[in-house]
């Protein structure tokens, strides 16, 4: 089993720049697939940037270019930073681990765009 735990959310003005980070307990953290999620209020969790064991990553179009998704497998550490943020960005954000039919969550952390 995985532990999630991410850190980071806070307050930040419009076109400010945040990091958030998410540790994981276990020793197989490098074989998960890792992932950033996002739930606003009234709205469905929607995926915003994933991470595979080798590398390889993808992003909603609504983040491209704005945000990087990365992770130390030396470390169990998974990281999102945030450029050029937008009001709407403003959500709980989550990690998520997956290893085959397996999910894990973190419990969310608030990350707030507003001036």
């Amino acid at each position: 089993q995985v532990q999630l735990v991410e850190s980071g959310g806070g307050l930040v003005q419009p076109g400010g720049s945040l990091g958030l980070s998410c540790a994981a307990s276990g020793s197989i953290f490098r074989r998960y697939v890792m992932a950033w999620y996002r739930q606003a209020p009234g709205k469905q969790r929607e995926l915003v940037a994933a991470i595979t064991s080798g590398g390889t990553t993808n992003y909603a179009d609504s983040v491209k270019g704005r945000f990087t998704i990365s992770r130390d497998n030396a470390k169990n550490i998974l990281y999102l930073q945030m450029n050029s943020l937008k009001p709407e960005d403003t959500a709980v954000y989550y990690c998520k681990g997956s290893l085959g039919y397996l999910d894990y969550w973190g419990q969310g952390t608030q990350v707030t765009v507003s001036s």
